[in-house]
Protein backbone atom coordinates (compact mmCIF):
# COMPACT_ATOMS: atom_id res chain seq x y z
CA UNK A 1 0.00 0.00 0.00
CA UNK A 2 1.27 3.46 -0.92
CA UNK A 3 2.33 5.55 2.08
CA UNK A 4 2.20 9.28 1.39
CA UNK A 5 4.90 11.54 2.80
CA UNK A 6 4.13 14.32 5.27
CA UNK A 7 4.63 16.84 2.48
CA UNK A 8 2.13 15.05 0.22
CA UNK A 9 -0.44 14.83 3.02
CA UNK A 10 -0.06 18.50 3.92
CA UNK A 11 -0.50 19.37 0.26
CA UNK A 12 -3.80 17.47 0.28
CA UNK A 13 -4.83 19.31 3.45
CA UNK A 14 -4.17 22.65 1.74
CA UNK A 15 -6.04 21.67 -1.41
CA UNK A 16 -9.78 21.96 -1.82
CA UNK A 17 -11.75 18.89 -0.72
CA UNK A 18 -11.90 16.55 -3.72
CA UNK A 19 -12.84 13.01 -4.64
CA UNK A 20 -9.55 11.85 -3.08
CA UNK A 21 -9.76 13.76 0.23
CA UNK A 22 -12.19 14.15 3.10
CA UNK A 23 -11.58 15.96 6.40
CA UNK A 24 -13.29 15.56 9.76
CA UNK A 25 -12.61 17.67 12.87
CA UNK A 26 -13.33 14.74 15.20
CA UNK A 27 -14.85 11.28 15.30
CA UNK A 28 -17.92 12.27 17.30
CA UNK A 29 -21.64 12.31 16.55
CA UNK A 30 -22.54 10.85 13.17
CA UNK A 31 -18.98 11.12 11.82
CA UNK A 32 -18.54 7.34 12.23
CA UNK A 33 -21.29 6.90 9.62
CA UNK A 34 -19.97 9.58 7.27
CA UNK A 35 -16.45 8.18 7.57
CA UNK A 36 -17.67 4.77 6.44
CA UNK A 37 -19.50 6.39 3.54
CA UNK A 38 -16.26 8.12 2.55
CA UNK A 39 -14.26 4.88 2.78
CA UNK A 40 -16.86 3.14 0.63
CA UNK A 41 -16.69 5.95 -1.95
CA UNK A 42 -12.87 5.96 -2.02
CA UNK A 43 -12.87 2.16 -2.49
CA UNK A 44 -15.28 2.46 -5.44
CA UNK A 45 -13.04 5.12 -7.07
CA UNK A 46 -15.67 6.12 -9.64
CA UNK A 47 -13.36 8.74 -11.29
CA UNK A 48 -10.86 5.89 -11.81
CA UNK A 49 -7.87 7.74 -10.37
CA UNK A 50 -6.28 4.44 -9.29
CA UNK A 51 -4.91 6.39 -6.33
CA UNK A 52 -5.62 6.05 -2.61
CA UNK A 53 -8.30 8.21 -1.00
CA UNK A 54 -7.41 9.95 2.26
CA UNK A 55 -9.67 10.54 5.25
CA UNK A 56 -8.23 12.96 7.82
CA UNK A 57 -9.53 12.94 11.40
CA UNK A 58 -8.44 16.03 13.26
CA UNK A 59 -8.59 18.54 10.38
CA UNK A 60 -11.07 21.34 9.74
CA UNK A 61 -12.67 21.94 6.37
CA UNK A 62 -9.93 24.44 5.49
CA UNK A 63 -7.21 21.88 6.31
CA UNK A 64 -6.04 23.44 9.56
CA UNK A 65 -5.64 21.19 12.62
CA UNK A 66 -8.57 20.91 15.00
CA UNK A 67 -6.30 19.59 17.78
CA UNK A 68 -8.52 16.52 18.28
CA UNK A 69 -6.75 14.06 20.64
CA UNK A 70 -5.57 11.08 18.59
CA UNK A 71 -5.74 8.23 21.11
CA UNK A 72 -4.99 4.54 20.72
CA UNK A 73 -8.69 3.86 21.22
CA UNK A 74 -9.56 6.16 18.30
CA UNK A 75 -7.01 4.45 16.07
CA UNK A 76 -8.40 1.02 16.98
CA UNK A 77 -11.94 2.23 16.27
CA UNK A 78 -10.89 3.53 12.87
CA UNK A 79 -9.03 0.29 12.07
CA UNK A 80 -12.12 -1.75 13.00
CA UNK A 81 -13.99 -0.14 10.09
CA UNK A 82 -11.97 -2.42 7.83
CA UNK A 83 -13.35 -5.67 9.19
CA UNK A 84 -16.56 -4.95 11.11
CA UNK A 85 -18.56 -6.15 8.11
CA UNK A 86 -20.42 -2.90 7.45
CA UNK A 87 -18.43 -2.17 4.28
CA UNK A 88 -18.54 -4.99 1.73
CA UNK A 89 -16.42 -6.26 0.05
CA UNK A 90 -13.90 -5.60 2.80
CA UNK A 91 -11.88 -2.47 1.99
CA UNK A 92 -8.10 -2.31 1.88
CA UNK A 93 -7.07 0.51 4.20
CA UNK A 94 -4.46 1.59 6.70
CA UNK A 95 -4.77 3.77 9.79
CA UNK A 96 -1.92 5.73 11.33
CA UNK A 97 -1.19 8.69 13.58
CA UNK A 98 0.75 11.45 11.80
CA UNK A 99 2.02 14.87 12.87
CA UNK A 100 0.91 17.32 10.19
CA UNK A 101 1.09 21.10 10.41
CA UNK A 102 2.45 20.72 13.92
CA UNK A 103 -0.54 18.72 15.22
CA UNK A 104 -1.49 15.06 15.50
CA UNK A 105 -4.03 13.71 13.03
CA UNK A 106 -5.40 10.27 12.23
CA UNK A 107 -4.88 9.41 8.56
CA UNK A 108 -7.00 6.68 6.95
CA UNK A 109 -5.63 5.63 3.55
CA UNK A 110 -8.09 3.70 1.35
CA UNK A 111 -7.06 1.79 -1.76
CA UNK A 112 -9.37 1.45 -4.80
CA UNK A 113 -11.18 -1.88 -4.76
CA UNK A 114 -10.56 -4.60 -7.33
CA UNK A 115 -14.13 -5.78 -6.81
CA UNK A 116 -16.48 -2.81 -7.15
CA UNK A 117 -19.19 -1.94 -6.41
CA UNK A 118 -18.49 -1.64 -2.68
CA UNK A 119 -21.46 -1.11 -0.34
CA UNK A 120 -21.90 0.47 3.08
CA UNK A 121 -25.13 -0.35 4.92
CA UNK A 122 -26.68 -1.69 1.72
CA UNK A 123 -25.87 1.41 -0.38
CA UNK A 124 -23.22 1.98 -3.04
CA UNK A 125 -21.45 5.25 -2.20
CA UNK A 126 -19.40 7.16 -4.77
CA UNK A 127 -17.54 10.46 -4.82
CA UNK A 128 -17.11 12.99 -7.63
CA UNK A 129 -15.27 16.11 -6.55
CA UNK A 130 -16.46 17.10 -3.05
CA UNK A 131 -19.82 15.40 -3.68
CA UNK A 132 -20.50 12.12 -1.90
CA UNK A 133 -23.70 10.34 -2.90
CA UNK A 134 -25.40 7.04 -3.60
CA UNK A 135 -24.59 5.70 -7.06
CA UNK A 136 -27.26 6.01 -9.71
CA UNK A 137 -27.91 3.34 -12.33
CA UNK A 138 -25.31 4.59 -14.79
CA UNK A 139 -22.62 5.01 -12.13
CA UNK A 140 -23.34 1.52 -10.82
CA UNK A 141 -23.06 0.18 -14.36
CA UNK A 142 -19.62 1.81 -14.74
CA UNK A 143 -18.42 0.11 -11.56
CA UNK A 144 -19.76 -3.26 -12.69
CA UNK A 145 -18.02 -2.96 -16.05
CA UNK A 146 -14.73 -1.94 -14.46
CA UNK A 147 -14.65 -5.08 -12.34
CA UNK A 148 -14.48 -7.27 -15.46
CA UNK A 149 -11.03 -5.96 -16.33
CA UNK A 150 -9.43 -6.43 -12.91
CA UNK A 151 -7.78 -9.51 -11.47
CA UNK A 152 -10.50 -11.03 -9.32
CA UNK A 153 -10.63 -13.91 -6.82
CA UNK A 154 -11.96 -17.27 -7.88
CA UNK A 155 -15.27 -16.82 -6.08
CA UNK A 156 -16.45 -14.38 -8.78
CA UNK A 157 -15.03 -16.28 -11.74
CA UNK A 158 -17.69 -17.15 -14.34
CA UNK A 159 -18.66 -20.80 -14.80
CA UNK A 160 -19.01 -21.17 -18.60
CA UNK A 161 -21.21 -24.25 -18.45
CA UNK A 162 -23.83 -22.50 -16.28
CA UNK A 163 -26.70 -20.33 -17.48
CA UNK A 164 -28.67 -17.58 -15.80
CA UNK A 165 -31.60 -19.99 -15.55
CA UNK A 166 -29.49 -22.06 -13.15
CA UNK A 167 -29.90 -19.26 -10.59
CA UNK A 168 -33.00 -18.99 -8.40
CA UNK A 169 -34.75 -15.70 -9.04
CA UNK A 170 -36.99 -16.33 -6.04
CA UNK A 171 -34.09 -16.68 -3.58
CA UNK A 172 -32.36 -13.66 -5.08
CA UNK A 173 -35.34 -11.31 -4.96
CA UNK A 174 -37.10 -12.54 -1.83
CA UNK A 175 -34.16 -13.45 0.42
CA UNK A 176 -30.87 -12.00 -0.76
CA UNK A 177 -31.80 -8.51 -2.00
CA UNK A 178 -33.82 -7.48 1.09
CA UNK A 179 -30.89 -8.54 3.28
CA UNK A 180 -28.21 -6.94 1.09
CA UNK A 181 -29.69 -3.52 0.31
CA UNK A 182 -31.48 -0.82 2.26
CA UNK A 183 -35.25 -0.69 1.81
CA UNK A 184 -35.21 2.78 0.20
CA UNK A 185 -32.68 1.61 -2.39
CA UNK A 186 -34.88 -1.35 -3.32
CA UNK A 187 -38.01 0.84 -3.45
CA UNK A 188 -36.37 3.16 -6.00
CA UNK A 189 -34.77 0.37 -7.99
CA UNK A 190 -35.53 0.45 -11.72
CA UNK A 191 -32.64 -1.80 -12.69
CA UNK A 192 -33.25 -4.94 -14.67
CA UNK A 193 -32.92 -8.39 -13.14
CA UNK A 194 -29.63 -8.86 -15.00
CA UNK A 195 -28.26 -5.52 -13.75
CA UNK A 196 -29.10 -6.40 -10.17
CA UNK A 197 -27.45 -9.80 -10.49
CA UNK A 198 -24.31 -8.18 -11.91
CA UNK A 199 -24.16 -5.60 -9.11
CA UNK A 200 -24.24 -8.43 -6.59
CA UNK A 201 -21.56 -10.32 -8.56
CA UNK A 202 -23.89 -13.25 -9.24
CA UNK A 203 -23.28 -13.01 -13.01
CA UNK A 204 -20.41 -11.63 -15.09
CA UNK A 205 -22.27 -8.58 -16.42
CA UNK A 206 -25.76 -7.59 -17.68
CA UNK A 207 -24.63 -8.32 -21.25
CA UNK A 208 -22.71 -11.50 -20.39
CA UNK A 209 -25.04 -13.32 -18.02
CA UNK A 210 -22.83 -16.30 -17.21
CA UNK A 211 -23.23 -17.11 -13.49
CA UNK A 212 -20.22 -16.77 -11.23
CA UNK A 213 -19.03 -19.19 -8.55
CA UNK A 214 -20.62 -16.83 -6.03
CA UNK A 215 -23.93 -16.79 -7.85
CA UNK A 216 -24.17 -20.57 -7.96
CA UNK A 217 -23.20 -20.96 -4.31
CA UNK A 218 -25.49 -18.19 -3.06
CA UNK A 219 -28.62 -18.62 -5.18
CA UNK A 220 -27.99 -21.61 -7.46
CA UNK A 221 -30.75 -24.14 -8.00
CA UNK A 222 -28.23 -26.99 -7.91
CA UNK A 223 -24.73 -25.66 -7.15
CA UNK A 224 -23.13 -29.10 -6.91
CA UNK A 225 -23.86 -29.72 -10.61
CA UNK A 226 -21.15 -27.15 -11.36
CA UNK A 227 -19.06 -27.20 -8.16
CA UNK A 228 -19.06 -30.87 -7.13
CA UNK A 229 -17.06 -30.32 -3.95
CA UNK A 230 -19.28 -27.55 -2.58
CA UNK A 231 -20.97 -29.64 0.08
CA UNK A 232 -20.40 -30.81 3.65
CA UNK A 233 -19.85 -34.46 4.52
CA UNK A 234 -21.13 -35.17 8.03
CA UNK A 235 -20.34 -38.37 9.93
CA UNK A 236 -21.20 -39.31 13.52
CA UNK A 237 -18.85 -42.14 14.40
CA UNK A 238 -19.45 -44.36 17.42
CA UNK A 239 -15.82 -44.61 18.49
CA UNK A 240 -12.53 -42.77 18.19
CA UNK A 241 -11.34 -44.08 14.83
CA UNK A 242 -12.59 -43.83 11.25
CA UNK A 243 -12.85 -47.62 11.14
CA UNK A 244 -15.53 -47.59 13.87
CA UNK A 245 -19.20 -47.80 13.00
CA UNK A 246 -21.06 -44.79 11.62
CA UNK A 247 -24.35 -44.04 13.40
CA UNK A 248 -25.28 -41.02 11.28
CA UNK A 249 -23.95 -39.76 7.98
CA UNK A 250 -25.07 -37.37 5.25
CA UNK A 251 -23.66 -35.44 2.30
CA UNK A 252 -25.26 -32.03 2.77
CA UNK A 253 -25.60 -29.90 -0.36
CA UNK A 254 -27.64 -27.02 -1.75
CA UNK A 255 -26.85 -23.33 -1.59
CA UNK A 256 -24.21 -22.25 0.89
CA UNK A 257 -26.91 -21.00 3.28
CA UNK A 258 -28.94 -24.20 3.06
CA UNK A 259 -25.81 -26.30 3.55
CA UNK A 260 -24.80 -24.42 6.70
CA UNK A 261 -28.28 -24.46 8.21
CA UNK A 262 -28.72 -28.18 7.70
CA UNK A 263 -25.25 -28.92 9.10
CA UNK A 264 -25.99 -26.79 12.15
CA UNK A 265 -29.15 -28.84 12.71
CA UNK A 266 -27.01 -32.00 12.67
CA UNK A 267 -24.56 -30.54 15.16
CA UNK A 268 -27.36 -29.42 17.44
CA UNK A 269 -29.05 -32.82 17.33
CA UNK A 270 -25.88 -34.66 18.37
CA UNK A 271 -24.76 -32.13 21.00
CA UNK A 272 -26.84 -33.80 23.68
CA UNK A 273 -27.37 -31.82 26.86
CA UNK A 274 -26.42 -33.47 30.15
CA UNK A 275 -28.26 -32.45 33.33
CA UNK A 276 -26.10 -32.32 36.50
CA UNK A 277 -28.29 -32.61 39.63
CA UNK A 278 -25.62 -33.57 42.18
CA UNK A 279 -22.74 -31.04 42.12
CA UNK A 280 -24.75 -27.89 42.86
CA UNK A 281 -27.90 -26.86 44.80
CA UNK A 282 -29.74 -26.35 41.48
CA UNK A 283 -29.42 -28.53 38.41
CA UNK A 284 -27.05 -27.43 35.65
CA UNK A 285 -27.37 -27.96 31.91
CA UNK A 286 -24.09 -29.00 30.30
CA UNK A 287 -23.23 -29.48 26.62
CA UNK A 288 -20.29 -31.56 25.37
CA UNK A 289 -19.35 -28.73 22.99
CA UNK A 290 -20.27 -25.01 23.02
CA UNK A 291 -22.57 -24.33 20.03
CA UNK A 292 -20.91 -20.99 19.23
CA UNK A 293 -17.49 -22.65 18.90
CA UNK A 294 -18.80 -25.31 16.52
CA UNK A 295 -20.57 -22.64 14.47
CA UNK A 296 -17.53 -20.39 14.15
CA UNK A 297 -15.22 -23.20 13.05
CA UNK A 298 -17.83 -24.49 10.60
CA UNK A 299 -18.33 -21.03 9.08
CA UNK A 300 -14.57 -20.55 8.81
CA UNK A 301 -14.19 -23.92 7.08
CA UNK A 302 -16.79 -23.02 4.44
CA UNK A 303 -15.59 -19.42 3.98
CA UNK A 304 -11.87 -20.10 3.70
CA UNK A 305 -11.89 -23.39 1.80
CA UNK A 306 -10.75 -23.59 -1.81
CA UNK A 307 -13.47 -24.20 -4.39
CA UNK A 308 -11.02 -24.28 -7.29
CA UNK A 309 -9.83 -27.53 -8.90
CA UNK A 310 -11.11 -29.84 -6.18
CA UNK A 311 -14.07 -32.13 -5.59
CA UNK A 312 -13.28 -32.44 -1.88
CA UNK A 313 -16.04 -31.40 0.55
CA UNK A 314 -15.72 -29.81 3.95
CA UNK A 315 -15.65 -32.81 6.31
CA UNK A 316 -17.27 -32.74 9.74
CA UNK A 317 -16.43 -35.97 11.58
CA UNK A 318 -17.85 -36.33 15.09
CA UNK A 319 -16.10 -39.00 17.16
CA UNK A 320 -16.89 -39.98 20.75
CA UNK A 321 -14.04 -37.86 22.11
CA UNK A 322 -13.67 -35.07 19.52
CA UNK A 323 -14.99 -33.29 16.43
CA UNK A 324 -12.71 -32.85 13.41
CA UNK A 325 -13.60 -30.20 10.82
CA UNK A 326 -11.50 -30.47 7.66
CA UNK A 327 -11.45 -27.56 5.21
CA UNK A 328 -9.91 -28.20 1.74
CA UNK A 329 -7.10 -25.80 0.87
CA UNK A 330 -4.29 -24.70 3.14
CA UNK A 331 -3.66 -21.23 4.60
CA UNK A 332 -4.02 -18.40 2.10
CA UNK A 333 -2.17 -15.16 1.40
CA UNK A 334 -0.77 -13.50 4.53
CA UNK A 335 -1.78 -16.51 6.63
CA UNK A 336 0.85 -19.24 6.89
CA UNK A 337 1.14 -22.46 8.92
CA UNK A 338 3.48 -20.56 11.27
CA UNK A 339 1.15 -17.62 12.04
CA UNK A 340 -2.19 -19.41 11.62
CA UNK A 341 -4.72 -18.37 14.26
CA UNK A 342 -2.65 -15.50 15.65
CA UNK A 343 -4.51 -12.23 16.36
CA UNK A 344 -4.38 -9.67 13.56
CA UNK A 345 -3.18 -12.13 10.89
CA UNK A 346 -5.90 -12.60 8.30
CA UNK A 347 -6.50 -12.90 4.60
CA UNK A 348 -9.46 -13.97 2.49
CA UNK A 349 -9.43 -16.53 -0.30
CA UNK A 350 -13.17 -15.96 -0.91
CA UNK A 351 -13.99 -12.37 0.08
CA UNK A 352 -17.27 -12.31 -1.84
CA UNK A 353 -18.51 -15.49 -0.20
CA UNK A 354 -17.71 -13.70 3.05
CA UNK A 355 -20.03 -10.89 1.93
CA UNK A 356 -22.85 -13.37 1.34
CA UNK A 357 -22.37 -15.01 4.74
CA UNK A 358 -22.41 -11.56 6.36
CA UNK A 359 -25.52 -10.59 4.41
CA UNK A 360 -27.37 -13.71 5.56
CA UNK A 361 -26.28 -13.18 9.16
CA UNK A 362 -23.81 -16.04 9.60
CA UNK A 363 -20.91 -13.63 10.18
CA UNK A 364 -21.17 -10.50 12.32
CA UNK A 365 -17.57 -9.30 11.92
CA UNK A 366 -14.50 -10.63 10.13
CA UNK A 367 -11.31 -12.08 11.54
CA UNK A 368 -12.69 -12.98 14.98
CA UNK A 369 -14.09 -16.48 14.51
CA UNK A 370 -11.18 -18.45 15.97
CA UNK A 371 -10.88 -16.09 18.95
CA UNK A 372 -14.60 -16.45 19.68
CA UNK A 373 -14.41 -20.24 19.36
CA UNK A 374 -11.40 -20.44 21.71
CA UNK A 375 -13.18 -18.31 24.29
CA UNK A 376 -16.33 -20.42 24.13
CA UNK A 377 -14.36 -23.65 24.49
CA UNK A 378 -12.67 -22.31 27.62
CA UNK A 379 -15.97 -21.10 29.11
CA UNK A 380 -17.53 -24.52 28.53
CA UNK A 381 -14.60 -26.35 30.12
CA UNK A 382 -13.23 -27.88 26.92
CA UNK A 383 -9.52 -28.11 26.00
CA UNK A 384 -8.21 -25.46 23.56
CA UNK A 385 -8.80 -25.87 19.85
CA UNK A 386 -6.13 -27.74 17.92
CA UNK A 387 -5.15 -26.88 14.35
CA UNK A 388 -3.24 -28.88 11.79
CA UNK A 389 -2.34 -27.03 8.59
CA UNK A 390 -0.65 -28.03 5.37
CA UNK A 391 -0.82 -27.03 1.71
CA UNK A 392 -3.97 -29.05 1.04
CA UNK A 393 -6.13 -28.61 4.15
CA UNK A 394 -6.76 -27.00 7.50
CA UNK A 395 -8.07 -29.39 10.16
CA UNK A 396 -9.53 -28.09 13.42
CA UNK A 397 -10.08 -30.50 16.32
CA UNK A 398 -12.55 -29.68 19.08
CA UNK A 399 -12.09 -32.03 22.01
CA UNK A 400 -14.82 -32.97 24.44
CA UNK A 401 -14.78 -32.17 28.14
CA UNK A 402 -12.29 -34.20 30.10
Amino acid sequence: MERLSDQQLESLLDDTESDLVERKESFKGDVHRKARQAICAFANDLPNHNKPGILFIGARDDGTPSDEPITDELLRTLADMKSDGNILPLPVLSVEKRVLKGSEMAVVTVMPSDMPPVKFAGRIWIRTGPRRSIANEQEERVLNERRRYKIVPFDIYPIPSAKITDLSKSIFENEFLPAAFAADVLDNNERTYEERLATCKMILSPEHTTPTVLGLLAIGKSPQDFLPGAYIQFLRIDGTDLADSVVDGEDIGGTIVETLRRTEEKLKAHNRVAVDITSAPTHRMEMPYPPAAMQQILYNAVLHRTYESTHAPVRVYWFNDRIEINSPGGPYGNVTPENFGKPGIKDYRNPNIGDVLKTFGFIQAFGRGIAIAQREMEKNGNPPLEFETNQSAVVCTLRGKQ
